[in-house]
Order: C-alpha cells, then sequence, then structure tokens
C-alpha cells in the first residue's frame, strides 16, 4: 500500500470516529468562546480626560537608535510576508494625502491632531509627498516604511529648526510622538475606506509600530506640557463583560438561535477560563505541536506530499506569530508576565492534545519592550525541552476543528439564507450577486478560522461543500453554486498539491456531485428549449464550463446516456410544439385560407430563430437544440403544410375560384424558407416536399400579370418625361456624363429591375422551372425595351423632321411660287449650307438610350442569361429544340446603283419602302438626298410563320407633288433557302433602271433568354444607330458637296487658272490624258481651303450637339460621319461591286492626290490631337483605321497599275481563297461544344457575291445579348477584316475598265459556284452536329 492510500485511510477513519462525537451544541460551545475571545481582545475605548500636572520628562539617550531599530523590526516582519498584504492598497496614497492636508490646516477633527508643532510637521511631509517623483515613486512600490522614513525625516527637521541650541536628546521623544500620529493617521485612513479587511497584516503592522512608538508617552503629551485643549486621552475603559457590548456574541446567538441569556450565563460560567491568557497558551500549544510534529496541529500524514507540508508550514509559522503578538499586545503587563510561567493543566476540557508552551526568561517580557513570537516560542521551548508529550489541553480550539468548522458554516448558510434582508456579497469575478453569508457571518467565520487555525484552502473547500449539499438537498440555487465557486477561485489558488488529503478529495467529490446535480437541473430546463419563454440555461452551462470541465482535479468521463436521453427529450419536445401550432388550424375547411399556413410557417421559423439564438452552440457539444427542432418539426411541418394547402386549392376550386398568385407565392416564399433552413442543417439529406409542384403555376400567373403591366409601365414613364435636362436652370452647371439622361428611363429600369429582383429573391428551388420563368421574364423585358425604343424613335424621328422657318414659309406659298423657287435652286450653282439646329430633346434622347444600353446590360448580368440557358440545356432533350414555328428574318437594305434622276438638278432623293404581299408596310429606310447611287446600310426584323414575299419599292422624295417611283423588285422570304442560317447579299434588278442590293440572314424565333435579351440588346443598339444615322443624315449632304468631283474640279481649276480652256478642248475631243507640261502642282493650302467649309460646318454641329450629347454619344455621332466621309471619298475613286463594267470613269492622279490629302486631314480633323497636351480627344485611333479606311488606302496600290496585273492579283488572291477553303472543308469536324441547343450552330464558310472573304453570322441575335459579346463580336470582325485579304477594292477598279468586262463575269460564276459548295457544307456541318447532340460524340 502506498503512502498517499496509508495517509487517506488513516485520515477517514479518524474523520469517521470524531464526526459522530460532534453535535450542534458542541460547535456553538466554540463558536460562542472565539466570539468572546474577540470581544476580549478588541481595543478598548479611551476618553478624553483633562490634563494631568506637568511631569519631570523623562530623556532617553538613544531615541534616534530606538526609531531605527522599530523600524528596522519592521521591516524585517513586512520580508518574512506576502507582499501584496503588506503594502498599502492601489488608491491609498491620494486618500492619504487629503488627509493630511486636512492635519495641516486644522480640520482634522481628532484631539491629538490639534497641535500646532503637529500640523508643522505634518506640513513639512505633505510638502515632500506633493513633490510628483516621490509621489509616483511611492505609489510605484507601495511600501510603508518608506513614508515613515520621510516623515520621521520631515518631522527632525522641522523641531531643529524650532529650537536650534537644544539639546537633541530633549526633543527625540517629540518626534516618536509625531511619528506615532502618523502611523495611527495612516490606520485610520485604511480603516475608513474599507481596506483593513482585505489588507489584515499592514494594519496590524502599523498598529503595532504604534504602541510601541508610544510605550513611553501613554498620554500623547507635547514635551509632557498640557496640550493646547487641555485635554489629554484617558486610560482603556473597563470591560463590561454584558452581551450587548459583544456583537459577534449576538451573532452566535442568532446563527446557533440560543437566547442570548444563555450566552450571557455560559460566558458568566467561564469567564475565569475563557481569559485572554488561555488563548496565548493555546496558540503556544499550538506552536509547539506544530515544531515537534505532534497531535493538536497539521503534521506531516496530513497532506499529499511532504513538500505541500513544508509549504503550509512557511506560511502557518508567521501567520501564528502575529497571533501571539496581537494577543501579548491587548494586554502587554498582564500577559508578559504570563509567559513566564509553566503551563498548568486547565480544567472544562473533554480533549487532550501533546501540550504547546512557550519558553523564554522573564526578563526578555519586561514591560521595557515587546515581546515577539521568537522569544516566547524560545522560552517555551527550554521549559518543555524534555516533555514530548505533554498534556496540554486546548481551551478555545475543538478536537476537529475542520468538522466544528463545518458546523459554524452550515448554521450561517442556514440563518443567513432565511433573512430576506440579507445584503449581497461583493465578488468581483461573479456573473450576478451573490447571497452567501452577511458582513456578520463573514466576521465570525474569519475568526474561528483565526483561532481554530484552520487554513484558508480548508475553509473554502467546506464552504463550496456546504453549499453544495444544500443545492442537492434544493436549498440552494444555480447562482449560489455560480457564486460559490467565483467566491472560492477568487480566495483560493490553483496550488492544489499543497492541500491536505481531505480537502483534495473532498474538493474532487464535490465537483463530481456538482456535476451530476447540474446536469439533472440541465434536463429539466432544456425541457423548456422550444417553449417562448424558455428556461435560461446561461447559468448551468457557466458552472459547468467555467468551473468544473477545466478543473485539472475533475474527472470527465462523457455522459452518453444522459446525452441519448437528453435527445429523446428534446425531440418529444418538438412534436409538442409542432402539435400545439398545428391545433391552431380551423377545424372546417372552408375556413382554411392560405394566409393562415404563411402566419403559421412565420410562427414556426420564428421559433427555430428564438432556439438559434439561445443555443449559439450545442449543449456539452454534442447536442444541439436548433438542429433536433428543424429535424423534428420542419419535415412534418411541410407535409402537414401541403396537404392543407392541396385542401385550399380545391376549396377554391370548388367555389369557382383562384388562389389569389400574391398569397400563393408568399407562401411560396414562407414553406421555401422552411426547407432551406432544414437544408442548411441537413444537406445530406432530402427534404421531404417539393413546394414547387403544386405553385409553380401561380409564379406563370405572376409573369403574366407582369407582361400585362409593362407597356403601361414603358408608356407612363414617357409620358411623365418632358426629355429636358434640368441642371443647368437649377443648378447653374453643365451636367456631368451621367445627369444627361432624363427621368423616363431611369424609371423604366426601376420598373424592370422590380421583377426581376422580386424572381431573384423568390429562390425558386427547381432550377429548370426557374430557367424558364426567367425565360419568361427576359420575353417580358425585351417587349418593354422594343416597345421604349420604338416610342422614342418615333418622337426623336417626328422632332428631327420638324419644318424649320423656311420649310413652314415655303409651305405657305402657291403651287406656282413653290415651281418657281424649286427651279431657282435646280439653276443656283451656289449651295449656302447653316447648321441644322439639333433641338436638346432629340439629343436627349439618343442619350437615354445609351443609358438604357448600360442598364440593360447590368440586367443582363444580374439574371446571367448564359447560367439560365445552360439550366434549359441540361434538362431538355436536343429534339425539342429543332422545331421552329416562326422565324425572324433580318433584311438589310444596304446600296443602290445607277437610279433614274428625277430632278431638275439630274438627281434624286431615294428611299425604299418595305411591303408585304398585302401592300402593307413594313419599314422605310431615310432619305439619301441628291444621289443616284445612294448607301442607306438600315436592317429591318421580319417575323414570319413560314415563305413571305416582300416587295421593296424605291421612291425619291419630292418636296412638292407626289414621290416619284424610282423602280420595284420582290424578295422572296423562304425559311429552308436559310436553313443554314447564311447571310446572303443579292443584288435585285428594279423593274425601270439601276438594282438594289440587300443583304438577308435567317434565325428562329425561340423562347430561349439568350435569343430575348440579344434580340432587346439589338433593338437598343439599332435605335442608337438610327438616331446617330438620322443626326448624321443631317450633315451628310453637306459632306457629299464638300467631297464631290466638282469639289475637285474647283481645286485644280483654281491651280492651273488659265488653263480652264485648255483642259476644256482636252475634255471635249474626250482624251484620256493630259499633257505632262500642262501639269501644275496644287499647293496644299488650296487643298485644305476646299475642305474648310466642311470642318468649320463640322465645329458649328458639334458645338450644338455637345452641348447635350453625352461623350459617347458624341463619339458616336462623330464615327458615324467619319464613316460617311470614307463612302464618299471611297464613291469618288471607284463604283460599287457589281459583275457588270460601269459608266463611272477613274481619277487622275493628281485628283487621285487631292482626295488622299483630304483623306489625311479628315483623319487628323477627326481625331482631335490637343496641341498643348497631345492627347486624343476625338474618335478613337480603332475606330478611324477601320476596315474601310485600309481599304481605301489600299486603292493607292492598284488605283493605276494595268487591267492585267489587276487581274492577275485579283485571280491570286481568288486561289489563296478557294484554297482556303478546301482546307476548311477537308478539316475533321470540332466536337460539338457542350452548349445551349436552342443557340445558333457555328456557320459554315460563305463566299459572297461582293468579295472573296468569307461573311460570318454577324448579326445573329445571341450575338447581340450583352455588352461583352457585342464588343467581342466588333473586335473578331476587324480581325478577320485584317486576317483575310480581299479583292474586292480590285474588282471594283476592273468595272471601271471596259477590257475587264469579261472577267468580271467569270469571277461572279465562281464565286457563286463556291458560295453554293459553302452552303452544302454548312447545311451538312449543321446536321452532323445536331446527330452529334442527340446520339451523343461521335467515335
Amino acid at each position: 500500500m502506498s503512502r498517499t492510500t496509508n495517509r487517506r485511510s488513516t485520515l477517514n477513519s479518524v474523520r469517521r470516529r470524531q464526526s459522530v462525537l460532534v453535535s450542534s451544541d458542541d460547535a456553538f460551545t466554540y463558536a460562542l468562546r472565539t466570539a468572546y475571545l474577540h470581544y476580549l481582545l478588541q481595543p478598548r475605548v479611551r476618553r478624553p480626560v483633562p490634563a494631568p500636572a506637568p511631569v519631570p520628562q523623562v530623556h532617553r539617550t538613544s531615541t534616534s537608535g530606538s526609531f531605527h531599530d522599530l523600524l528596522k523590526d519592521f521591516s524585517h516582519t513586512s520580508s518574512n510576508r506576502d507582499s501584496k498584504n503588506t503594502r498599502f492598497p492601489k488608491d491609498y496614497i491620494p486618500v492619504l494625502q487629503k488627509r493630511i492636508e486636512k492635519v495641516w490646516m486644522g480640520r482634522e477633527t481628532h484631539v491629538e491632531y490639534k497641535d500646532d508643532k503637529v500640523k508643522r510637521a505634518f506640513a513639512s511631509f505633505y510638502t515632500h509627498l506633493a513633490e510628483r517623483r516621490f509621489n509616483e515613486t511611492v505609489s510605484k512600490s507601495r511600501r510603508p516604511e518608506e513614508l515613515v522614513i520621510i516623515f520621521y525625516s520631515s518631522a527632525t527637521k522641522e523641531l531643529q529648526k524650532e529650537r536650534p541650541g537644544q539639546d537633541p536628546a530633549e526633543w527625540r521623544p517629540l518626534v516618536d510622538r509625531h511619528v506615532a500620529l502618523f502611523v495611527r493617521l495612516m490606520s485610520s485612513t485604511l480603516k475608513d475606506n474599507g481596506w483593513s479587511s482585505s489588507h489584515p497584516e499592514l494594519s496590524t503592522r502599523l498598529s503595532t509600530l504604534e504602541k510601541k512608538l508610544l510605550r513611553n508617552d501613554g498620554n500623547l503629551a507635547d514635551d509632557a506640557q498640557p496640550s493646547s485643549s487641555g485635554t489629554v486621552l484617558g486610560p482603556p475603559e473597563p470591560l463590561s463583560y454584558d452581551v450587548n457590548d459583544m456583537p459577534m456574541v449576538q451573532q452566535v446567538s442568532r446563527v446557533f438561535n440560543v437566547p442570548l441569556d444563555i450566552c450571557q450565563e455560559e460566558i458568566d460560567a467561564k469567564k475565569a477560563v475563557w481569559t485572554e491568557k488561555a488563548a496565548l497558551l493555546d496558540m503556544k500549544s499550538y506552536n509547539n505541536n506544530l515544531n515537534l510534529h505532534l497531535r493538536g496541529a497539521l503534521q506531516t500524514n496530513d497532506f499529499e506530499t511532504d513538500e505541500g507540508y513544508e509549504t503550509w508550514k512557511r506560511q502557518e509559522t508567521p501567520e501564528l506569530s502575529k497571533v501571539i503578538l496581537a494577543i501579548i499586545q491587548s494586554n502587554p503587563a498582564e500577559l508578559s508576565k504570563a509567559t513566564a510561567q509553566p503551563p498548568a493543566r486547565r480544567p472544562g476540557h473533554t480533549h487532550s492534545v501533546s501540550t504547546y508552551s512557550v519558553s523564554g526568561s522573564s526578563s526578555r517580557l519586561s514591560m521595557g519592550s515587546a515581546p515577539t513570537l521568537r522569544m516566547v516560542a524560545d522560552q517555551d521551548m527550554e521549559n518543555q525541552s524534555d516533555d514530548d508529550d505533554g498534556d496540554t489541553s486546548y481551551v478555545y480550539i475543538p478536537p476537529d476543528p475542520r468538522i466544528y468548522f463545518r458546523h459554524v458554516i452550515d448554521r450561517c448558510l442556514i440563518y443567513d439564507r432565511g433573512d430576506p434582508e440579507l445584503p449581497l456579497m461583493d465578488v468581483p469575478s461573479a456573473k450576478g450577486p451573490v447571497r452567501l453569508f452577511s458582513k456578520a457571518s463573514l466576521a465570525l467565520l474569519d475568526e474561528c478560522c483565526l483561532r481554530w487555525r484552520v487554513p484558508k484552502f480548508t475553509r473554502m473547500v467546506l464552504i463550496l461543500d456546504c453549499i453544495r449539499v444544500k443545492y442537492e438537498q434544493d436549498d440552494a440555487e444555480l447562482v449560489d453554486i455560480d457564486g460559490t465557486f467565483e467566491y472560492f477561485n477568487q480566495e483560493v489558488g490553483c496550488d492544489y498539491q499543497y492541500w491536505t488529503v481531505q480537502d483534495f478529495d473532498l474538493f474532487r467529490t464535490i465537483l463530481s456531485h456538482v456535476h451530476g446535480a447540474v446536469l439533472r437541473e440541465l434536463y429539466e430546463m432544456l425541457m423548456f428549449a422550444f417553449e417562448m419563454k424558455a428556461v435560461p440555461i446561461g447559468r448551468a452551462m457557466r458552472v459547468l464550463e467555467d468551473h468544473i470541465f477545466p478543473h485539472p482535479l475533475f474527472q470527465y468521463q462523457e455522459p452518453v446516456e444522459y446525452l441519448e436521453h437528453l435527445e429523446t427529450g428534446l425531440r418529444s419536445k418538438a412534436e409538442e410544439v409542432l402539435l400545439g401550432f398545428l391545433q391552431e388550424l380551423p377545424t372546417e375547411r372552408e375556413d382554411l385560407d392560405p394566409l393562415i399556413v404563411v402566419q403559421l410557417a412565420q410562427k414556426v421559423i420564428k421559433r427555430a430563430e428564438k432556439i438559434s439564438k439561445r443555443f449559439a452552440k450545442p449543449i456539452l457539444n454534442k447536442v444541439d437544440p436548433m438542429m433536433i427542432f428543424v429535424e423534428v418539426a420542419f419535415p412534418r411541418f411541410a407535409i402537414e403544410a401541403r396537404e392543407i394547402v392541396l385542401e385550399i386549392i380545391k376549396v377554391y376550386q370548388e367555389k369557382g375560384q383562384d388562389l389569389d398568385v400574391e398569397d400563393a407565392i408568399e407562401l411560396y416564399k414562407e414553406l421555401s424558407e422552411i426547407r432551406r433552413i432544414f437544408n442548411e442543417c441537413y444537406s445530406d439529406r432530402r427534404f421531404p416536399v417539393r413546394f414547387e409542384d403544386f405553385l409553380a403555376e401561380y409564379v406563370s400567373k405572376w409573369l403574366a400579370t407582369v407582361d400585362g403591366k409593362v407597356i403601361g409601365w414603358v408608356d407612363g414613364a414617357i409620358k411623365q418625361d418632358d426629355f429636358r435636362l434640368k441642371i443647368r436652370e437649377t443648378e447653374g452647371r453643365e451636367p456631368e456624363d451621367n445627369e444627361r439622361h432624363t427621368s423616363s428611363s431611369v424609371d423604366i429600369f426601376k420598373a424592370l429591375n422590380q421583377p426581376v429582383d422580386f424572381l431573384k429573391r423568390l429562390e425558386w428551388q427547381d432550377e429548370f422551372q426557374n430557367a424558364k420563368f426567367f425565360t419568361g421574364l427576359a420575353k417580358i423585358l425585351e417587349k418593354g425595351i422594343s416597345r421604349y425604343c420604338d416610342v422614342l424613335e418615333k418622337l426623336f424621328t417626328f422632332e428631327m423632321d420638324k419644318p424649320t422657318a423656311e420649310q413652314e414659309l415655303q409651305a405657305t406659298q402657291t403651287r406656282q411660287q413653290r415651281w418657281i423657287s424649286l427651279a431657282r435652286e435646280a439653276w443656283s450653282t451656289e449651295h449656302k449650307i447653316e447648321p441644322f439646329q439639333f433641338a436638346p430633346e432629340c439629343c436627349v434622347k439618343l442619350n437615354n438610350i445609351e443609358f438604357a444600353i448600360q442598364q440593360f446590360d447590368k440586367l443582363e448580368r444580374t439574371v446571367d442569361s448564359d447560367a439560365i440557358a445552360s439550366v434549359i440545356n441540361k434538362y431538355t432533350p436536343p429534339n425539342q429544340h429543332r422545331g421552329r414555328a416562326s422565324y425572324v428574318f433580318t433584311v438589310k437594305i444596304i446600296e443602290a446603283e445607277d437610279l433614274k434622276a428625277m430632278d431638275m438638278s439630274g438627281y434624286s432623293d431615294p428611299y425604299v419602302v418595305l411591303g408585304d404581299e398585302y401592300q402593307k408596310r413594313l419599314a422605310k429606310t431615310r432619305i439619301v438626298y441628291r444621289n443616284l447611287n445612294p448607301r442607306w446600310e438600315e436592317s429591318f426584323d421580319i417575323i414570319t410563320q413560314g415563305t413571305v414575299w416582300l416587295t421593296a419599292t424605291v421612291w425619291d422624295w419630292d418636296t412638292v407633288g407626289d414621290h416619284d417611283c424610282l423602280g420595284r423588285t420582290n424578295i422572296k422570304l423562304d425559311p429552308s433557302a436559310f436553313m443554314d442560317f447564311l447571310p446572303k447579299e443579292l443584288w435585285l434588278d428594279l423593274d425601270i433602271q439601276g438594282r438594289l442590293l440587300v443583304r438577308i440572314s435567317m434565325e428562329g424565333e425561340r423562347d430561349d433568354v439568350q435569343f430575348h435579351f440579344g434580340k432587346a440588346f439589338r433593338n437598343l443598339k439599332r435605335t442608337e444607330r438610327d438616331m446617330t444615322r438620322q443626326i448624321t443624315d443631317k450633315l451628310s449632304a453637306y459632306i457629299h458637296h464638300c467631297l464631290s468631283k466638282q469639289a475637285l474640279k474647283n481645286v485644280i481649276s483654281k491651280s492651273q487658272g488659265g488653263l480652264s480652256s485648255v483642259t476644256s478642248l482636252f475634255q471635249r475631243t474626250s482624251l484620256q490624258t493630259r499633257p505632262q507640261s500642262m501639269a501644275v502642282a496644287i499647293s496644299e493650302a488650296d487643298i485644305a481651303a476646299a475642305i474648310t467649309p466642311l470642318t468649320d460646318y463640322f465645329n458649328e454641329n458639334f458645338a450644338i450637339l455637345n452641348q447635350t450629347l453625352t461623350s459617347t454619344a458624341m463619339t458616336l455621332v462623330m464615327s458615324k460621319l467619319w464613316k460617311e466621309v470614307l463612302v464618299t471619298l471611297e464613291q469618288l475613286m471607284v463604283p460599287t461591286l457589281s459583275d457588270k463594267p460601269s459608266q463611272q470613269r477613274p481619277l487622275t492622279r493628281q485628283e487621285t492626290e487631292i482626295v488622299f490629302r483630304w483623306l489625311q486631314l479628315m483623319f487628323d480633323f477627326f481625331h482631335a490631337v490637343d496641341e498643348t497636351t497631345g492627347q486624343a480627344t476625338g474618335v478613337p485611333m480603332d475606330v478611324l483605321k477601320s476596315p474601310k479606311y485600309h481599304d481605301l488606302q489600299s486603292l493607292n496600290f492598284f488605283y493605276f497599275d494595268s487591267s492585267e496585273s489587276l487581274i492577275r492579283e485579283s485571280e491570286r488572291m481568288a486561289a489563296v481563297a478557294a484554297r482556303r477553303f478546301q482546307q476548311s472543308q477537308q478539316a475533321p469536324l470540332p466536337p460539338h461544344p457542350p452548349q445551349n441547343h436552342l443557340a445558333p450552330h457555328p456557320p459554315g464558310n460563305f463566299l459572297s457575291v461582293g468579295g472573296g472573304s468569307f461573311i460570318k453570322r454577324s448579326k445573329s441575335v445571341l450575338n447581340k445579348r450583352n455588352m461583352g459579346t457585342m464588343r467581342q463580336r466588333k473586335e473578331d470582325k476587324r480581325r478577320e477584316a485584317q486576317a483575310e485579304p480581299s479583292d474586292d477594292m480590285i474588282l471594283r477598279i476592273l468595272r471601271m475598265r471596259p477590257e475587264a468586262a469579261g472577267y468580271l463575269k467569270e469571277r461572279s460564276r465562281q464565286k457563286e459556284r463556291l458560295e453554293a459548295a459553302a452552303a452544302a457544307q454548312a447545311i451538312v456541318n449543321q446536321s452532323v452536329n445536331a446527330g452529334s447532340g442527340r446520339m451523343g460524340p461521335r467515335r
């Protein structure tokens, strides 16, 4: 058996044997005598009495040495104690400083501080204490010795000043008295501020030092003279021995429920035995037993380790010394004599222990010196050296102090907890008030511990055990357990290895019992976890997590059965709560309403949220009430809710009504929230109910409602908009770019974003249904955008076509006056062109379209059309994508050539009207003024269900009279001819004269989100383009005028001067070349001057536009004008592309140089580089250097080559193009990409009639579904134009060479053959790809 086991078995047997003998009366007896001893040892009151007659001064020869000896003993005692308990509190110095200030200012109430010499001494010390450095030093060290030394020095210097010639031996006793008064003031400051209880050792030391300093001057006389008040403190008052003067005895009477008269009788009977001397002898005997390892004090076997015993003994020895010293100092004269006598046996005790006596000579305990524990112990050891087992009885220490002390604790708890007015204990670390002991009970327990020598850790363990027992008996609550643990942790450190074996084992037992009891109470609390007002478990968890689990003495074992039992109980309670919710439903089916289900679902969710807030983490890290509630209640509620909703729908149908859409959607929101919470908690489980199965139809109805409102939203927003920028008027400043749109564009997108946000927030869980909903919503959005574009463009066109003042004047003229004006205009050679006054309202509408493009792009990103299309593709079989009920044909009217001149000026003002076979107008182009080879480049979408015939009629616009027809042609839109989804360019001969070039492409009209977004974007961009074109059309007439052949002639004629007649001669003789000697160099100034009117005209119009247009819109207008400049210069040099010879004659070298110089000048003008900063502020460089610009530049290389050379170069390029085409046909088919089946299949290569390059399907709706795809398509187009050289320009030059007519026809047939082959291959590729999509990839 181990040593520790032997210790525990021995101690347990002794404890069991002694505990049987202890009764409440025994505990009362020892508590009473201890309280009585506290009364005996209390300082007695000394009242002021008249000052006695002067007595001769007793001179001391070595007072200074005596003071320093006392201070040395004071400091030595401090070094043997805990430094924290012997230092003054942190806030002590400021309080003491105020007390000192009251002394030297004469405001101190005590008589002894009224003397003038005392005030001067304190004033001198106050000066030192007020110094910042000294104040900081003593505040940091907190050592009382430093204050006493400095005060002693200050008092000595002050008396030296008063008595400079007097012998120091005569006034040094007065210094001791002043220092004693200072020490008394320090003690009083500690006591008055409640610090004496937390610093008992410091209080005792200061009291001892004061008594030593005053041992020769008990009356505090000033140099043996009467004080200024004529009174001094008299002798201590005698004891009354009346229990009414004994507060602690009264507390014992209350605690043990014993009347005071019985206590008085007991004290009177034992007065002769219960003396201070008996207490002193008890301590001496205890000290003897401690030193000799005898019974009557703790021994080595009482501790777990020898180190623990030695540690306790080192702490106990100085504490015991202080107690003995305090007893002796209570009555030094009598007790000093008593210590010289050998101990004698005292009657009245039932137990004996080894004697405890004090040794030492009586001469060492004389009245002239204060006794110390060391002196007493030496004397006692001399008297008892031959008696190791002396039979000395304790008077105040009970037989088993531990058990007796536990009785006292229990009685104090019973009494104090029965008092409803008990003041709360102040435990700083406790989370709430601690209701344990009153101040009187704490004082009684402190006194018992002090006199019975109960270690502090034993005291705290016993208090904790008593509270534990009461908690198990339901006489205490969790807050008491928690507060007691906090009190325990505050008073006792964590040096458990230095405890006694009994305390160690008892504390382990306490932890185990408290753990079990708290778990039982926790279970009862958690049974209310799902109620509206649950029982808080914070205190229970705090006890477990802060006091039980982390404690090193607690041996934790996971309570598996407890956790299973707790989970079972919580599941049962969750079912009860859900049943209570369901009982709120009406019993009659006619009373059922979706709102009731919504409210019920909200209650379930709120209850879950409340539970989640209550339990931030699982109980014991294992059981999560929130998870249990969700697992049990949510699926069952969902099942019940489904049945209720289906029943509600059935009831509505029986009434011939339909469930309100808003109610159904609100119902889905709440039910889906329940499912979301469940899925978050149990992601690996499947929720038992799909709410989408019976609520999807109501979302479709909601979409139908939105569809019916969208046109009204758009019309209402436009109606409320006056299209005016009011910032200039209201704020007096120029608007920024982001402020140049008006309210309609903002209001429309606010309205369009609402259904998108609503559908997003709905979080529909069936992704296929959700994708279909967003597809339908995309169609609605496209409908609203198209409406906005149509209305805005009509308003824009109306405002742009408003007649000017001159036109209004012409409208009032008679028919004859109109003809005269037209004749004059026709014969006039000068045209005065004024800048067009663009209305701000027109420009704002273009800004609105630009803003709409940006906002719709954000809307498309919010919807994420690509992700929705991929979901549709994942769930829809491939064969369902093939059927297309309707088709979208895009007809682009590009240009016309060789039109008939209908005006007297030799020109026409052509425009094109598209109509169907029923003569219904479908589309109309703009008017191109004074041109027989006009370019429109306008596109129109035509939706058909099958084959349709279109009629394209070219009209000449006339100001007066009916418009003249320039020719008609028919266009067949046959879906079967465009199943390759490739664009086709067609030259259509007009029935009167000339021909018309159109480009036709087709794609299926599908219910596809990408298609709808693409269509809306195309409408926006087309509206933007058409508005921009209408602006540029107002300026294009002057461009054609300034960059015409007549302008070329004017430049040359100005330079040649007198040679004009010779030039006319050459022209009449139809000579193709002029003599080189006649060529005259044309100056740069003349060339620039020819287009200066054009640039000035541009600048005037740009200044007007820049006031309203945004920078982006302004750049767009300038880009369109630049393109118009390029087209105009191109028409000067070459005819349009065709397989027939042209009547246009080529320019001379001189004219060509002028054209290219104009090109460079216009390039620099539109680039607009700032001369100071060097920064370009006009059209971007990549726009300026467009493919058409490069084509125009390429004319410089081929324009004057011979026809044979041009034909060879064209054949070379054709061969390269044919070889590239053959290689593309022989290459293996790429794997079918995993994309949306509704998206168009990649087109095959197509060699157009217009040239040798392959035309891709650039105008596909899906290529314009957002800004990103549109920018990417533009970049791809630019790269293709640069990577694939074309012989178009060569063929256009050859049209002006009659000898190349045969080659043009042959080249046209070659292209037609390649076109047919490309179309056939495209159809094959499409079929193969479609087959791969249905059957999987080919192996």
